[in-house]
């Protein structure tokens, strides 16, 4: 499949389970599995956490911007972290390549499975609370989202379920847009 359905990108919080829904998806599909996070670090050579620690939390925007502004994809799942919405250039590159599927996750939730927000590695300006990200962001995924996915009371493979058939949903509409269109 070429163009924008050649990706699928997740965003969301942090613990909404990129990661673990990425992988499952990916071997449901056939398809790559890209963490940008891990991407990061190897290019950095070092932690999240420690590139924060050292750069502040804008020095590590601007490495996460490029790092997620530069992967090629093609047949890909791809899993940034939840902070790449902060990052325009890098959102505009990840939409242009596939579909961008926010993994949404209630706040009572997200407080269940997140615990240690330094050791994530969680992009926090000073004095902000995880209530405080919560509000700010879930706008910004909403804003980007081709396609949204409520997690509310399902594990990860009842969301990869729903991800696969709403994507397989995406895959044949736009193949029968290009077939009336002549593509």
């Amino acid at each position: 499949m070429k163009g924008k359905w050649n990706n699928i990108t997740l965003i969301g919080m942090p613990a909404s389970g990129k990661s673990t829904v990425g992988v499952l998806l990916a071997k449901r599909l056939g398809y790559r599995f890209i963490d940008s996070d891990l991407l990061i670090q190897e290019q950095e050579g070092c932690l999240l956490k420690e590139i924060i620690a050292s750069r502040g939390l804008q020095g590590f925007l601007e490495v996460e911007n490029q790092v997620n502004r530069d992967i090629a994809g093609g047949r890909a799942v791809i899993a940034p972290g939840g902070s790449v919405v902060y990052c325009r250039e890098a959102m505009e590159h990840l939409s242009s390549i596939g579909t961008i599927v926010y993994l949404k996750l209630s706040y009572e939730e997200l407080t269940l499975r997140l615990s240690n927000l330094t050791d994530r590695g969680v992009a926090l300006r000073p004095g902000m609370t995880l209530r405080d990200l919560y509000e700010e962001r879930v706008p910004l995924y909403e804003k980007y989202a081709d396609i949204t996915v409520d997690e509310t009371g399902r594990d990860s493979g009842e969301v990869v379920d729903i991800l696969r058939e709403q994507t397989e949903q995406a895959f044949a509409a736009k193949k029968a847009a290009e077939h009336r269109h002549g593509n």
